[in-house]
């Protein structure tokens, strides 16, 4: 999947290895494990296909997408396909999405 970020410093927050203990501290490890995961996953399908991850639209936000890292914490991302594709009953065609936008990493309760 290809994969972009909101801002310069989120991206480095990933991709750095300091930076990543730095920011996630205890949770480095399985943010980089499900970064790894999304990028080399073909779809979001392939990702639905996984539980641990519990991949879903984010709720009160529409167009927000998260996937579980550990307890409350979330990778929040966007679709970042234009149009977004879809199913002939109006919902995302997890098949058919190849790139997302990583917005955020929280914990939103």
């Amino acid at each position: 999947m290809e994969i972009s970020f909101k801002n310069i410093k989120l991206e480095k927050s990933f991709i750095d290895v300091k930076v990543l203990a730095k920011t996630y501290g205890a949770m480095a490890k399985k943010v980089k494990q499900r970064y790894e995961d999304l990028k080399l996953a073909d779809s979001l399908f392939v990702i639905s296909q996984y539980p641990a991850m519990r991949l879903h639209p984010y709720q009160g936000n529409k167009g927000i997408w998260s996937v579980d890292i550990y307890k409350n914490w979330r990778i929040l991302f966007t679709i970042n396909q234009d149009p977004i594709p879809t199913l002939e009953d109006g919902g995302v065609n997890l098949k058919a999405v190849t790139m997302i936008k990583i917005e955020s990493v929280e914990d939103p309760h």
